[in-house]
């Protein structure tokens, strides 16, 4: 299955560490991050769950649930929250997936839908496409995603710059620039014309004819 952004998140449902949930349920009318990761207790994973669990505060000033997933079983996944707890010094309380027969990996593309089998036995190599990112928004729409290599960790605090961009963007017909950074001018999106741009925003600062800078709103 291949998911491209703005196609509705599948929904699903799945043992976490928190309990059972029911995928679009538990996202409610709030956004959500689903992070996967290859395998419980590798070095790189280790350090991302921890940086994820220290974010947790964050991430909820932006209505913003978090919940991972690996093809681990559920009991795996407790026993490592020590593990993370030691080497990162943070607590994972949010949920986890276990997938141990790989319904959710392949349900998601992380996997192919052909490929047979469980978890058992599997290596975080075979395992090395499920390091996606997944941002959804209220409307159970797929926003971003992003996938990174095995051997590189991923950058959290970005994942927080996207969510207020795209919060912008739902709010009030903006957009933002390269390297963009909260706080900062933010863009007047095509579809919004200047006599609509000027009553929105007082003014703007026409870079060129579709390129309309204005102060963040809000």
């Amino acid at each position: 299955m291949t998911l491209r952004i703005n196609d509705t998140a599948p929904d699903f449902e799945a043992e976490t560490t928190e309990g059972t949930i029911n995928f679009h349920d538990w996202i409610g009318d709030g956004w959500a991050i689903m992070f996967s990761h290859p395998k419980d207790f590798t070095p790189v994973c280790t350090t991302e769950l921890g940086a994820m669990a220290g974010l947790m505060d964050e991430f909820a000033k932006r209505n913003t649930k978090i919940i991972g997933i690996s093809v681990d079983p559920v009991e795996a996944h407790h026993r490592w929250k020590a593990d993370i707890t030691t080497a990162t010094g943070a607590t994972v309380s949010y949920p986890m997936i276990g997938d141990p027969e790989l319904k959710v990996a392949k349900l998601f593309g992380m996997l192919p839908s052909e490929l047979d089998g469980t978890s058992e036995g599997r290596t975080a190599a075979d395992n090395a496409t499920v390091r996606t990112v997944f941002v959804i928004g209220p409307d159970k729409k797929i926003k971003m995603m992003m996938a990174y290599p095995m051997t590189t960790g991923r950058n959290f605090d970005e994942l927080l710059r996207v969510i207020d961009s795209l919060q912008l963007t739902a709010g009030h017909k903006v957009a933002t620039p390269a390297n963009w950074k909260k706080g900062e001018d933010v863009i007047v999106v095509p579809a919004v014309s200047d006599a609509d741009a000027k009553a929105q925003h007082g003014s703007f600062e026409a870079k060129l004819p579709y390129l309309r800078m204005v102060k963040q709103p809000g």
